[in-house]
């Protein structure tokens, strides 16, 4: 192993092997109790995109050998390349399986679908800070088998009949792809680019149930989908993603539908409205009627 290919192991995955679990996980960020030094507080912080740690307690941060030279007090690249050539493989971005690329090579079995109760995905579902009694309405525990190995996540039945899946460590989806739709026979559509930003915008509001129609693309890519459903509405509110995807998008959906009014400028800092919810406050209802209004 050299150091390339060190870079190129996840974090997450080596402090799980070493049986650091992390106390709270927020978006793309896992929050541990600092394995350098004794705390009761997490201030550890591993972005799990970006494959970096910082310790906010001391100050110091780097790449995976950088944390592995820390925890057992090596000198040397040298000397940590060999700690971890002496562990168990771990996962590297690229062995990360899409459930696009497995459906068609090996195949996904479903093994059951359940009601929202495993203690695991609770846990996930509030790091996310989602109302969990709004995720058990929406969402159910999905357990399935790939080449063999067993695993579950948070699951979002898509119109089609397939589901999107999420956990701490991947997202992906069940074939059939398709987008998801609440119906309710009224003129206001509401578009949401993810499942986390759909209950992210009731935990906001503080309700279980919406008062109009929605559409969750599960992927703006799925955005053909849905126009004609979209479209049918008189106003239509958008909560996309803050990037050039989501603000095509919605330049689409102007295009075809009589009146859009584009949310994400209430979470411009953020790069979704879940991580919006992750790092604020819940809105002042002033706020909410204003921003939120629906």
């Amino acid at each position: 192993m050299n150091a390339v290919q060190a870079k190129q192991i996840k974090i997450t995955d080596f402090l799980g092997g070493e049986g650091i679990r992390p106390i709270k996980i927020l978006g793309d960020d896992f929050w541990y109790c600092s394995p350098l030094r004794q705390e009761k507080t997490p201030s550890f912080k591993v972005n799990d995109r970006a494959n970096v740690w910082y310790d906010h307690g001391m100050g110091q941060g780097g790449n995976i050998l950088d944390l592995v030279m820390a925890m057992h007090r090596l000198e040397t690249v040298s000397q940590a390349l060999g700690k971890l050539a002496g562990k168990t493989p771990y996962r590297r971005p690229a062995e990360s399986f899409s459930f696009q690329q497995h459906k068609t090579s090996s195949g996904i079995a479903v093994l059951k679908i359940t009601p929202v109760s495993n203690s695991a995905l609770v846990e996930y579902i509030k790091s996310r800070r989602i109302d969990v009694k709004t995720a058990e309405q929406y969402c159910s525990d999905v357990y399935y088998a790939v080449n063999g190995k067993n695993y579950f996540s948070v699951g979002f039945k898509n119109d089609c009949g397939g589901y999107e899946l999420s956990n701490p460590y991947f997202k992906g989806s069940v074939s059939p792809k398709g987008i998801t739709t609440i119906r309710q026979d009224k003129d206001t559509c509401l578009v949401f680019e993810g499942f986390w930003d759909f209950l992210s915008f009731l935990t906001l509001k503080n309700i279980r149930e919406l008062q109009h129609d929605a559409a969750v693309l599960n992927s703006v890519a799925n955005l053909s989908k849905g126009i004609d459903f979209i479209a049918s509405h008189h106003k239509v509110f958008t909560y996309l993603d803050n990037d050039e995807a989501g603000k095509r998008a919605v330049q689409e959906l102007k295009s075809v539908c009589k009146n859009v009014s584009d949310q994400s400028e209430f979470y411009a800092k953020h790069k979704d409205l879940n991580e919006y919810l992750c790092n604020k406050e819940p809105l002042p209802e002033k706020q909410v009627r204003k921003g939120f209004r629906l």
